[in-house]
């Protein structure tokens, strides 16, 4: 009884477990200290006027050099870069938010429901904070093809939307099973937050260094908010990876 195979199986699968879980934190402490070292030593930078040459070839390699006003491509390309950017602005970002907030509700996951609106809350208050405290001027090389209100360290609509897109990811994947839906997800909303980060190089109201930062200070936000979204379900604080409870009533009474 005592050699059996279920107890010899026990020990080793929770070994395993352990394994697995520590290698996880030390992999996420790692990532966190890396994103905050990036943004540190390139915000540095920025300020001590290290990236100007950088952001200088960026910036006018996206421009036709006979008319600094006309960003390079054909006009379908330059409406493509406004597209984009709009995915950036704060009115789209919130309708998102909000949109996926009301999802929530009715599929029942409130308390996932109340994470999302704190993760992305929390991090545009972030981006705004970031942005007063540093105060770097807007490109002046090349005419703005947007209208802008705010300075330009680290870029708003990058930054904002890596907060939103992927937090919005993350935590929806918290509450999916199937790995192609959670990579499917994810995939979408790393492309929106690229998409939208060159696109505001493109559009001349940003440094490339600007934009580089928001992805940073973004990503670091999101992976904090899906630690403590996964901390929490680990806990039972927050809905379980799965079906929605309404999902689980229609089961048990089939």
């Amino acid at each position: 009884m005592s050699d059996s195979p279920l107890r010899r199986w026990f020990p080793a699968k929770l070994m395993l477990w352990r394994v697995r879980h520590e290698l996880g934190v030390l992999a996420t402490i790692f990532l966190l200290a890396g994103g905050a070292w990036a943004f540190i030593e390139l915000a540095e930078n920025v300020m001590q006027g290290d990236t100007r040459a950088f952001d200088k070839l960026i910036l006018l390699a996206l421009r036709n050099p006979a008319d600094l006003s006309d960003p390079i491509g054909p006009k379908w390309v330059e409406e493509v870069g406004r597209d984009f950017t709009a995915l950036g602005g704060m009115a789209v970002l919130m309708l998102l938010t909000f949109s996926v907030i009301g999802y929530l509700l009715l599929d029942r996951k409130r308390r996932t429901a109340l994470l999302v609106a704190f993760s992305v809350g929390s991090g545009m208050v972030m981006s705004l904070v970031l942005k007063m405290e540093f105060d770097r001027p807007r490109p002046e090389l090349v005419p703005h093809e947007s209208y802008v209100y705010t300075t330009s360290f680290p870029s708003g609509h990058s930054m904002m939307s890596a907060v939103t897109y992927l937090t919005l990811a993350a935590l929806l994947c918290r509450v999916q099973k199937r790995l192609r839906i959670k990579l499917y997800l994810l995939a979408l909303a790393t492309f929106l937050t690229i998409g939208v980060g060159i696109s505001r190089v493109y559009m001349g109201v940003h440094w490339p260094t600007d934009v580089l930062a928001g992805w940073t200070a973004g990503a670091f936000w999101t992976l904090i908010c899906w630690q403590f979204g996964l901390w929490l379900q680990r806990r039972g604080r927050i809905e379980p990876e799965g079906a929605s409870p309404r999902e689980e009533e229609e089961e048990q009474t089939r």
